[in-house]
């Protein structure tokens, strides 16, 4: 005679998800409805992310821009010119070295983030909706302390994880 159990039934039961792997759902679905939010206001996740790296710290090179929005620097090229052509960044020499060029935040490109904001607001606010204020604090702690973890854990293996927080 077999018994079905309900781990037979939901194959989570019986070996839930690794934390990591749950985290790369969220990802997934946060870039999912970023898109869909950003896409009738002309952005991409990916350049509203440049976008705020450059509102929180602008004068950076491409390469530095790569690396805080996660991105390679050949997909930041492309994506810098883009962005400067729409007149959402602007793009001077470095005064400490001239062969470099630094990225800054245009007015029109704080105006788009500006109109942004709301949605991506609504977005945070429907991932924390059915927590409690308490625990949506902890979330973002427990998030932050992920981040650092594995940021050392980076660094004693001597590969870069430079995240915008790290500026």
């Amino acid at each position: 005679m077999t018994f079905v159990t309900a781990a037979d039934d939901d194959p989570e039961a019986a070996a839930p998800p690794s934390t990591l792997y749950l985290i790369k759902q969220l990802e997934l679905a946060v870039r999912a409805v970023m898109d869909d939010a950003l896409r009738p206001l002309g952005l991409t996740t990916l350049q509203y992310t440049a976008l705020t790296v450059l509102e929180r710290r602008g004068g950076l090179s491409s390469a530095q821009l790569a690396r805080r929005a996660f991105l390679r620097p050949q997909t930041m090229h492309v994506m810098v010119r883009t962005l400067e052509e729409r007149g959402l960044i602007s793009r001077d020499r470095n005064p400490g070295n001239r062969r470099v060029l630094v990225a800054a935040l245009t007015d029109r490109g704080r105006e788009l983030l500006n109109r942004v904001a709301p949605h991506i607001e609504q977005i945070e606010s429907g991932l924390l909706a059915d927590m409690s204020a308490r625990r949506g604090a902890e979330f973002r702690a427990a998030l932050r302390q992920g981040v650092a973890s594995l940021t050392a854990e980076a660094a004693a293996r001597g590969v870069s994880a430079t995240t915008p927080a790290d500026e």
